[in-house]
C-alpha cells in the first residue's frame, strides 16, 4: 500500500474544516497557504513515511503547477500528486510542463487529471464544453499527452483537439503515473482507457467495492489493468472517544444556517461524485457514522471529498485492511490541521500497519563508526 498527504492551497489551513470546491463557498482557515507552512508540511509528510502530497485544483485554490514548482525544492523524496485540469492547457504544453517537472524535481511527479464537474466554474477558465464533451476532449488530451511521451511523432485531429507533427524533445523520466477520478459512466470509461491509478472518494467499502468492480471491468475490455486508490480525510487519536470528540469539534464549529447554505450549494453540482457525497451525508447531523468509523460529516461543510476515518489508531488500520482487502492500495489522506494530523496518522496508524504486516516504509539506515566502540554501529 502506497500513502500520500494533502496540501491545503485552497484557503489556508487551521483548526476547522477549509471548505471549498464543487460550487461550495470557500470556508478558510487560520494559516495562510505560503510557501513556508506548504512546505513544512510537504517535509513531515516525508519524514513521516508517506509516498506524495495532492495538490488540488481549482479556481479555489492556488495553482497546483506553480505552487508544487515552488516547494518541491524543500523537500528530497517526496512527489507530488499535481491536480490539473485538461481543459486549461494544450496537450503539447501539459506534455513539456510535466517533462520539465519531473526531469528537474528527479522523478517526483504524479499527475492526477481532474475533467472538471461543474460548467460555471469551467466557464471561468475559458471552458464552454458541456460535462460529455470535456470527457470526450480528456480522452484525446490523454491519447496525445501519452504518444508524446513515448517520443512518437504525433499528427492527431479528434472532435476537440488537433496536433501536427508535434514531437517531445525531452521524454520524461520515468514517465509520470496518471490518476484519474470520476464516477460517471463517460469518467469510468476515461479512466479505463488511460489511467493508470483510479481514485474514487471515500465511500463503504462495498460501495467502493462495487466502483471497483466496474472500472476493472471496462479497463479489462480495453486490455488494460489499473489499480485503485481511494480519498479520505482521517480523525486518529489514541482512542476512539478522543477521535469521535474532535469529530464533534469539527462540527461545532459551524451553524446549521451554515450546513445549509453549504448543502444548497452543492446540491447544484453537476458531478456524480459530489451526489453520492451528498447521499452519503444527507444534509443532517444525524446518522453521518455510515460504516463504522467512516463519519460523512465532513461532507456537510466541504465539497468533494466528504468522509473521514475516525478512530483509534487500530480502528483506522482495521478500516484500512477493509479497503485493502477489497483492491485499494493507494490512500489520498488530509485532516485538519494537515500539519498535526500528518503526524497523528504518521506515528499513530502507520506504525500500527507495520505491525500487522500491512506496510514497509521507507527506513533511512545509516552505518556510523562510533569512536572506541570497536565496530559500526547503526542509526
Amino acid at each position: 500500500m502506497k500513502f500520500h498527504w494533502f496540501l491545503p492551497t485552497n484557503g489556508g489551513d487551521g483548526r476547522a474544516v477549509v471548505g471549498g470546491g464543487h460550487g461550495a463557498t470557500v470556508v478558510g482557515g487560520g494559516r495562510p497557504a505560503s510557501v513556508p507552512y506548504l512546505g513544512q508540511i510537504a517535509r513531515s509528510a516525508e519524514q513521516l513515511g508517506f509516498e506524495a502530497a495532492l495538490t488540488p485544483t481549482g479556481a479555489w485554490c492556488e495553482d497546483a503547477w506553480i505552487t508544487t514548482a515552488m516547494i518541491s525544492s524543500l523537500s528530497e523524496r517526496l512527489k507530488f500528486l499535481v491536480a490539473f485540469r485538461p481543459g486549461a492547457v494544450s496537450p503539447y504544453l501539459a506534455a513539456q510542463m510535466a517533462a520539465s517537472f519531473q526531469n528537474l524535481s528527479g522523478g517526483r511527479l504524479l499527475l492526477n487529471v481532474v475533467t472538471g464537474g461543474e460548467d460555471a466554474e469551467q466557464r471561468m477558465f475559458g471552458d464552454f464544453l458541456d460535462k460529455d464533451a470535456r470527457y470526450e476532449r480528456c480522452g484525446e488530451f490523454l491519447h496525445i499527452v501519452r504518444s508524446l511521451w513515448a517520443g512518437d511523432r504525433v499528427t492527431f485531429r479528434g472532435e476537440h483537439l488537433a496536433v501536427e507533427d508535434a514531437v517531445l524533445q525531452l521524454i520524461p523520466d520515468p514517465l509520470p503515473e496518471i490518476y484519474f477520478g470520476g464516477s460517471s459512466p463517460a469518467a469510468i470509461e476515461v479512466a479505463a482507457k488511460h489511467a493508470d491509478v483510479y481514485l474514487t472518494w471515500g465511500e463503504p467499502p462495498a460501495a467502493v467495492a462495487e466502483k471497483i468492480g466496474r472500472v476493472r471491468a471496462r479497463a479489462a475490455a480495453h486490455g488494460r489493468e489499473i489499480r485503485f486508490g481511494i480519498r479520505l480525510h482521517t480523525i486518529a487519536r489514541d482512542t476512539s472517544a478522543e477521535a469521535w470528540a474532535e469529530a464533534e469539534r469539527l462540527l461545532s464549529q459551524f451553524s446549521e444556517e451554515q450546513i445549509r447554505l453549504v448543502q444548497d450549494n452543492l446540491r447544484r453540482s453537476q458531478s456524480e461524485g459530489q451526489r453520492r457525497m451528498l447521499e452519503l451525508n444527507g444534509g443532517t447531523l444525524d446518522g453521518l457514522e455510515i460504516h463504522p468509523h467512516l463519519w460523512a460529516g465532513i461532507g456537510l461543510v466541504r465539497g468533494g471529498a466528504g468522509t473521514a476515518m475516525v478512530g483509534s489508531h487500530a480502528e483506522i488500520a482495521d478500516l484500512i485492511e477493509q479497503y485493502a482487502a477489497i483492491g485499494i492500495e493507494e490512500f489520498v489522506l488530509s485532516g485538519y490541521p494537515h500539519l498535526e494530523e500528518a503526524y497523528r496518522f504518521g506515528e499513530g496508524v502507520l506504525p500500527e500497519l507495520v505491525r500487522r504486516g500491512l506496510w514497509e516504509g521507507p527506513v533511512a539506515r545509516h552505518t556510523a563508526t562510533v569512536p572506541f566502540a570497536g565496530k559500526a554501529a547503526a542509526s
